[in-house]
């Protein structure tokens, strides 16, 4: 009979084995992660797109279409009706929802055209501030209530229970005052540039005859620190809400409790 063959040598060492470290996956999470589709939000967002492409529609064929395009409110909707088309077809193909700060950015600006109206200009007919012919007829009167309330408060129940939390930043507060930034010079200079034009300046706050351009500033300078708290209450508010989307993983069983 032979002797059984030792395990190890003596007098040999140990030859070190090398294992490979695991490397993180570079497949994403979405990768694993079976596609829901949410027609009902998908609705949703659709009626609040029409709406709000409703409304700036009927307010530029009512008036003048260079005017009404000007008005902060009516720029804030258009962009508000793109991403909302945009997030209606993501949910209803099960794709990844727009990104954090785009979604953020557009419930921002139509935020501040609500608050901005119903705190500052709430003893201003809506419609009349588009110098409409008739600011009394009821598709305006209609189209600039739906700009100024209906929109903001449709957007951000959408936010708020429909779209999952994105996680934004803090730095990209700053990016969305650029916008409002942009819209004061701008204001500023149309004004500038018809100074006989009745509707100079569209908003009595920016209104440089009336509060010359140290009293315009110091509004602006108000108005961008109020917005720009709002911009970081929707951070901390989106870093606190729950999910409103389960996804399920591609993993064709479900993990159950061990037995015994």
């Amino acid at each position: 009979m032979t002797a059984p063959i030792p395990r190890e040598i003596p007098g040999l060492p140990a030859v070190p084995v090398k294992r490979p470290a695991l490397l993180p996956s570079p497949v994403p999470a979405r990768a694993v992660m079976a596609p829901v589709r949410r027609p009902w939000a998908a609705a949703y967002r659709l009626t609040l797109a029409l709406a709000a492409t409703a409304s700036v529609t009927v307010l530029v064929l009512l008036g003048s279409p260079a005017l009404a395009l000007s008005h902060f409110a009516t720029q804030s909707a258009a962009l508000l009706a793109l991403v909302s088309f945009a997030s209606a077809r993501r949910s209803w193909t099960g794709r990844q929802p727009l990104p954090g700060a785009v979604t953020g950015a557009a419930l921002l600006y139509a935020l501040i055209t609500g608050l901005v109206h119903h705190l500052l200009l709430a003893d201003t007919n809506p419609a009349f501030a588009f110098a409409l012919p008739d600011s009394t007829s009821v598709p305006a009167v209609i189209a600039a209530h739906t700009l100024h309330t209906a929109l903001p408060v449709a957007a951000l129940l959408d936010w708020l229970i429909l779209t999952p939390p994105a996680r934004t930043h803090l730095r990209q507060t700053a990016t969305w005052m650029l916008y409002p930034l942009a819209y004061l010079t701008f204001s500023l200079a149309r004004g500038e540039l018809l100074p006989t034009h009745p509707a100079r300046y569209l908003y009595p706050f920016l209104d440089v005859t009336q509060h010359g351009y140290k009293g315009v500033l110091g509004n602006a300078l108000l108005l961008g620190l109020a917005f720009y708290a709002l911009a970081v209450l929707l951070v901390a508010v989106d870093h606190t809400r729950p999910n409103p989307v389960r996804r399920r993983p591609k993993t064709g069983f479900r993990l159950r409790a061990p037995v015994g």
